[in-house]
């Protein structure tokens, strides 16, 4: 069978064996059916004004209040007209107003964490041009900064001693609310919960504690699962948070299907509602598919991406990404499995966005550098260096210590497969840097996996649009996923 799959700026074309299985996420296996755009105002004013396990916004605020309302970044959600962040906090404003909470009191902040401060550009592609024009030039929608330590509030150690950090404008607020999405992600299973704040609104010291080899690296991170101790760290800093605030968020979470709409709208204190919102989440998330486990795994990977433009060039932002299959999908994989991966692998490093990760790549050459963790050691060097900070602060620059974490990521494909191929790289270099075999296509590449690795009749999984639409994490047809939907408590979760 002929397919095309995400390459560069385009596509590549690749002849495969007839018996091949095919995945595309929502119309493979069809998502749970989306609430109707003529229903979302409807449904999301019904989730706001009954909350799960706190009382609503109307009883929350009164006129005096101030209030932040925290919204996620371009990574995450979605951009079109009903979008859960434009169609929520609309609606959440109106029932703030009609309790008298003047508009001078509400500043909205994106949550973007250790990612690059999004610019004005996609601040108003991200909530619209009416919420943009309300709040933009009146200085009410600001992003995180992680290193802004006059407005940092240092909430102390969890009981298993990570420290914790959160934005002041959101601790000294009255009431302070997270618009999220329950979406599968590889980092503890789903976006959104406890999640957003533990990792928008914090302190790099507080993400070294989880994105990190030793985290990343245990087996109950791959595949994924919302009882690891990664996902365990996320809720025990958000809760202690809560703590020190003296306050809960209220959160409104959608859990979001294939083309980010929404498929329920969940709001209330993550603590309760996380679990709830994650049982519909897991029936769109968890999909049961396989026959018999893949020794080969095909997909491509474009450019322009999740992260940004040269997420697929850059070798180690490649690594994450060839990692993040391997997260998602390795209930299906063979312990032997090959990924074939299509890249135009250019050499844009994108610098701008990326400032350290030339160098770290360079290092990583070098000085018994033999594995991507390796480099972990140099983690604080970097994230506590002055330039590569400056450039985060003001420079729409992604964190120096975001890098360390996706090379922890990184690390993970090469952990769990027996070769990776990149096909039809303009500088293959880059890729043999990272430790990847190169071919010029995916024919080529299979071949030479037959004849060294997976023999004459592989089993082969193909994935030609893993990062256009929202990824799944793929099962065996068989397997039934029961690993979310417990109680936050920490105690519920891997020690």
């Amino acid at each position: 069978m002929r397919l095309e799959f995400e390459y560069g700026q385009g596509l590549m074309a690749a002849n495969l064996p007839d018996n091949t299985d095919v995945f595309i996420p929502g119309v493979t296996v069809a998502d749970p059916p989306c609430i109707p755009e003529d229903k979302l105002e409807e449904e999301t004013l019904k989730s706001i004004r009954n909350p799960i396990g706190m009382p609503p916004l109307t009883e929350l605020a009164h006129k005096g209040s101030k209030v932040t309302i925290v919204f996620p970044d371009r990574v995450k959600g979605g951009e079109q007209p009903t979008s859960h962040r434009k169609v929520s906090i609309k609606l959440i404003l109106k029932e703030l107003y009609s309790v008298g909470v003047e508009k001078k009191d509400i500043l909205l902040i994106c949550s973007n964490g250790l990612h690059r401060k999004n610019t004005k550009e996609e601040i108003y592609n991200v909530l619209g041009p009416e919420l943009f024009n309300e709040f933009w030039y009146t200085g009410q929608i600001i992003n995180h900064d992680s290193e802004d330590y006059d407005h940092l509030v240092d909430c102390g150690l969890t009981d298993r001693g990570d420290p914790v950090f959160l934005n002041k404008y959101v601790h000294d607020s009255d009431v302070a609310v997270l618009i999220g999405h329950t979406q599968g992600n590889p980092y503890g299973g789903y976006s959104g919960g406890y999640k957003h704040c533990a990792t928008g609104l914090n302190h790099w010291s507080s993400i070294a504690s989880h994105h990190v080899p030793q985290v990343m690296h245990r087996e109950d991170f791959t595949p994924v699962s919302g009882k690891s101790l990664m996902r365990s760290k996320f809720d025990e800093i958000g809760m202690k948070m809560e703590e020190h605030m003296g306050k809960k968020f209220f959160c409104c979470d959608a859990v979001l299907d294939t083309k980010s709409r929404q498929i329920e709208i969940n709001s209330g204190y993550a603590k309760e509602m996380q679990p709830i919102s994650w049982k519909t989440a897991d029936k769109r998330t968890y999909v049961p598919f396989a026959e018999e486990k893949y020794d080969v795994m095909v997909f491509g990977m474009p450019q322009f991406f999740h992260y940004g433009d040269g997420m697929g060039t850059n070798p180690i932002m490649m690594m994450q990404a060839l990692s993040a299959q391997v997260i998602r999908h390795k209930r299906v994989m063979k312990d032997n499995c090959v990924m074939i991966c299509a890249s135009i692998c250019n050499g844009y490093f994108h610098d701008e966005l990326w400032p350290y990760l030339r160098e770290c790549y360079d290092m990583f050459q070098h000085d018994h550098m033999n594995v991507l963790t390796d480099m972990d050691r140099y983690g604080q060097l970097f994230a506590t260096n002055e330039e590569y900070i400056r450039k985060y602060r003001f420079g729409n620059a992604f964190h120096p210590f975001h890098g360390f974490s996706m090379m922890s990521c990184g690390q993970i494909a090469e952990m769990n497969t027996s070769a990776i191929y990149i096909c039809g790289a303009q500088e293959p270099g880059y890729a043999r840097g990272m430790g990847l075999k190169t071919r010029a296509t995916i024919e080529e590449a299979l071949q030479d996996a037959m004849k060294k690795y997976v023999g004459p009749n592989p089993k082969i999984l193909a994935l030609p649009q893993t990062f256009k639409l929202s990824a799944v994490h793929l099962m065996m047809k068989d397997q039934v996923y029961d690993g979310t939907n417990g109680s936050c408590h920490p105690d519920a979760y891997v020690k």
